[in-house]
């Protein structure tokens, strides 16, 4: 096949199923296909004017870069023009045709049946070019990369059926426009006004001149005029920007209709120069939530106005991944790079002031707006708690911005701060108590709070699966250290008074403890008396530095390996169970009793049985031995 010939293809199936999915399902605000084409315009511009920093030949012949958008109310065509960097044929197979480096395999595994929530996918998996088949029963485009001759045009075509055909043509101009063949019903997509008022409310702040027709008599006429800002909006003075001009280049960013929580912007003189415009969403971005740490496109890196690269992981870390905006610096050269970024020292900088920043706007928030920082919790703190974790130099300022649920609590809410734990301490406390586990009822329940609360110590109940590995890294706060109720001893707040008193129970129970441990053998570690308990007949009790058992199940799960290791039997002689234990003559019922004491309390520390059957069957024969004593 020739280069000029006319070729039909059919759409990888991925692309198909999207495009099913598009013309049929969804149906809210279906004007985003403004927006997203766009999107994918600007995104042209700002690539040819990047690379006609080292090649000004590409501009050269039409060096203002621009967007027009023309329609034809008697052709029913809707025409998105720029004079961007174009496409060569392959890659424009490539970009449309195929699955290729879109998001679109994401973008169907996110699917809820929600029509709302669907239309907002759609930009922000790249594939917003599709959005066209939502208003048009064909779409034609026809595209010519910046670089290459008049003769290398492409045009390709589909009604969004399964096949499109590609074809070779002369193309004069460089730069892509995609002509859309509307249906019969969105004939609203064909007056000025209506377009005009679109492009206001999700593309204002595009930074390239968008241009319509001027109306004359209902109709386009031939003169073009801009109707939008076509400055970036971080470039403006601050007094002259409202919140509806954040609110609306804070969905430009994120191909969403989320209003952002809080935001920072900031204009930074000095040694350098730069500007920062940070956003705090109301709910984590999709990309976030597929990519995870490994790969970021929150923040966008400009250098003079021209935007440079998505460098998330260059001038924010990982723990503050959720964040949006945009960093614009005077200094950086023009022709950096990934690599040059991770060892620049300007580039520290500016993300040292990024981290600054976004600490300062989300203490602000918890300070003057209790409910936004709730939904900001509720969405981003287990995110935030990698931070205690990954960045030693700001984990006091992290901590302070942890909320946990307590035994002071109402509920299972996450309202309980530190510094609101400290306030409430009593006098002569020195120990902030904490206690992990797989549910917030595990742990409302433990038995090992038993002593803490009857002394009216409070305890923070953490729940989440990041808790136990966090609080690794979080030894101490505001000079109080931090102790795990389930570890090593409890501190001087439960013992000291009744150091005495345990050790009188130590030595009445020397033979309960030892008849235990006989049973036991190397199931356990040790057995001893408890301070912990009061009501409970037994607990586990970890060493300083043993994963709770709830942790140890679940790296298991996920294929960890985790060292085999004895718990700490603590027990509560004064227990009737132990009483009964103590005087129990037959070994096998003894035996089962002591095997049942260590299993309840492996279950209630979160704990994976070896053998629920034998568990069941021990239980079985207590209870028969019981119902006939």
């Amino acid at each position: 096949m020739n280069a000029t010939a006319a070729e039909t293809r059919k759409f990888e199936a991925e692309v198909d199923q999207v495009l099913h999915l598009v013309t049929h399902a969804l149906y809210s605000h279906k004007e985003i296909f403004l927006r997203e084409l766009i999107s994918n315009a600007s995104d042209a511009c700002d690539k040819l004017r990047f690379e006609a920093l080292s090649r000004p030949e590409l501009a050269q012949d039409d060096a203002e870069l621009r967007i027009e958008i023309h329609w034809d109310p008697e052709a029913r065509t809707l025409t998105v023009r720029d004079n961007g960097i174009g496409m060569s044929r392959e890659e424009v197979i490539g970009n449309i045709g195929t699955i290729a480096r879109s998001g679109t395999r994401r973008f169907l595994e996110s699917l809820t049946g929600d029509a709302r929530r669907d239309t907002q996918l759609i930009g922000q998996f790249g594939v917003g070019f599709y959005s066209a088949f939502i208003v048009a029963d064909k779409v034609t485009l026809t595209t010519r990369r910046a670089d290459a001759p008049a003769a290398e045009g492409v045009r390709w075509e589909s009604t969004g059926s399964g096949e499109y055909s590609v074809e070779s043509v002369e193309q004069p101009w460089r730069g892509t426009a995609i002509t859309l063949h509307l249906k019969a019903d969105e004939g609203e997509f064909l007056d000025g006004w209506k377009l005009r008022e679109l492009i206001g409310k999700y593309s204002d702040h595009v930074a390239f001149p968008i241009r319509l027709p001027k109306q004359k008599d209902g109709k386009p006429a031939d003169e073009l005029e801009t109707v939008n800002h076509a400055s970036a909006l971080w470039t403006r003075p601050k007094a002259e920007l409202k919140d509806e001009d954040y609110q609306a280049f804070y969905k430009s960013l994120g191909h969403g209709f989320d209003d952002a929580l809080a935001w920072t912007h900031n204009r930074v003189e000095g040694s350098q120069g730069y500007t920062l415009l940070l956003y705090l969403p109301e709910r984590p971005p999709f990309d976030a939530m597929f990519n995870g740490r490994d790969e970021r496109k929150g923040l966008k890196l400009y250098i003079r106005r021209v935007f440079i690269m998505d460098a998330s992981e260059q001038l924010l870390p990982a723990w503050l991944r959720f964040v949006r905006g945009v960093v614009d610096s005077d200094d950086l050269p023009l022709n950096v790079s990934r690599e040059l970024l991770q060892h620049n020292r300007l580039v520290a900088q500016i993300r040292a002031a990024c981290v600054k920043r976004t600490l300062d706007l989300i203490e602000r928030l918890a300070k003057d707006d209790p409910e936004k920082f709730k939904t900001f919790y509720g969405a981003f703190g287990n995110t935030l708690k990698e931070g205690v974790a990954d960045d030693p130099a700001h984990r006091e300022r992290i901590a302070r911005l942890l909320r946990f649920a307590s035994t002071r609590s109402d509920g299972a809410e996450r309202t309980v701060s530190l510094d609101d734990y400290i306030a409430r301490m009593p006098a002569g406390q020195e120990t902030i108590y904490y206690l992990t586990a797989d549910t917030y009822a595990a742990a409302k329940g433990s038995p090992q709070l038993e002593a803490l609360r009857a002394k009216g110590i409070e305890v923070l109940l953490m729940y989440d699966r990041i808790d136990e590995w966090m609080v690794g890294y979080l030894d101490s706060y505001a000079g109080k250290k931090l102790r795990n109720a389930a570890k090593g001893e409890l501190g001087s707040d439960v013992s000291g008074a009744d150091a005495e008193a345990r050790k009188q129970a130590e030595r009445e129970a020397e033979g309960l403890l030892k008849k235990l441990k006989d049973i036991l053998g190397e199931r356990v570690r040790e057995v001893r008396v408890s301070q912990r308990l009061t009501e409970s007949p037994a607990c586990l009790a970890l060493d300083e530095y043993e994963l709770a058992p709830h942790m140890q199940r679940l790296l298991r799960e996920v294929g960890q390996a985790v060292p085999a290791s004895a718990p700490t039997l603590e027990i509560n002689p004064r227990h009737a169970l132990l009483r009964r234990l103590e005087g129990e003559t037959d070994a096998a019922r003894a035996e089962d009793l002591a095997l049942l004491l260590l299993e309840q309390a492996q279950v209630a520390a979160g704990a994976q049985l070896d053998d629920p059957a034998a568990f069941v069957q021990r239980v079985n024969r207590v209870l028969l031995g019981g119902a006939t004593a």
